[in-house]
């Protein structure tokens, strides 16, 4: 008696299986996904956004005020610009120069002529009231003052150097120091010529004893002045 056998998914063609396989497996997923997408477990997908251009629209008077914004700066920058006025330097001076006097003389008071007649100014050298006069120049151009003993040398503090039997005078310029002294003198003339007395007189200076010379009320120390020596050898 001839048995009957059910096909078995293995008699079937190899494609047909593998198919059916893939199909089952498909649909078990999507069950799956459906499950979950009603749990609320899985969120769905959302929509890409659109890559339309979005375009805002201004109100229509801004656009008529940016356009006659436009407008105007187009017709500012089209007119030209006005230039500078020159400036126009004055040919002749603001600033008259004073015109000469045409007068050849200046006017005076009487008292102004009397104060400017140079017949009444002191003389060269005479100085003030109390001042020492100037007899000249010193060594290094300095004023020279006439000298004013305040103690004459003595016949004996001059005998020492002065040469035996020989009159006349000596001349030297000395600076003068404290205490009414003299130093650093120098020979300016004698007589007679070659008498060698401007040396006796200078080498007995230590001794001497001068005032300083006065100007203004005070005394110049360190000012040169003019000493004098003279002397008459008589021979018995």
């Amino acid at each position: 008696m001839p048995a009957y056998r059910l096909p078995s998914p293995y008699d079937r063609a190899p494609l047909r299986r593998r198919l059916s396989s893939f199909a089952l497996a498909v649909a078990i997923n999507l069950g799956l996904l459906l499950l979950l997408i009603g749990l609320g477990v899985v969120t769905p997908p959302q929509p890409k956004g659109s890559p339309a251009l979005t375009v805002d629209l201004l109100p229509e008077s801004r656009s008529s005020s940016s356009k006659e914004t436009t407008t105007q700066s187009h017709v500012s920058s089209s007119k030209p610009m006005p230039k500078p006025p020159p400036i126009t330097l004055p040919v002749k001076p603001t600033i008259a120069p004073p015109q000469p006097s045409k007068q050849p003389w200046i006017e005076m008071s009487k008292d102004e002529l009397a104060a400017a007649d140079i017949s009444k100014l002191p003389r060269a050298g005479a100085g003030g009231a109390g001042d020492s006069e100037v007899v000249g120049h010193g060594p290094n151009g300095e004023a020279l003052y006439a000298a004013e003993w305040a103690r004459e040398p003595s016949d004996a503090e001059i005998a020492g150097y002065w040469p035996r039997n020989t009159s006349g005078w000596g001349l030297v310029a000395c600076k003068t120091v404290p205490n009414d002294r003299v130093n650093d003198c120098v020979e300016l003339d004698q007589s007679p010529k070659g008498s060698h007395l401007a040396s006796a007189v200078r080498q007995a200076a230590w001794q001497f004893r001068v005032r300083p010379p006065r100007k203004g009320g005070r005394e110049l120390i360190g000012a040169w002045v003019r000493i004098l020596v003279e002397m008459d050898v008589r021979q018995d």
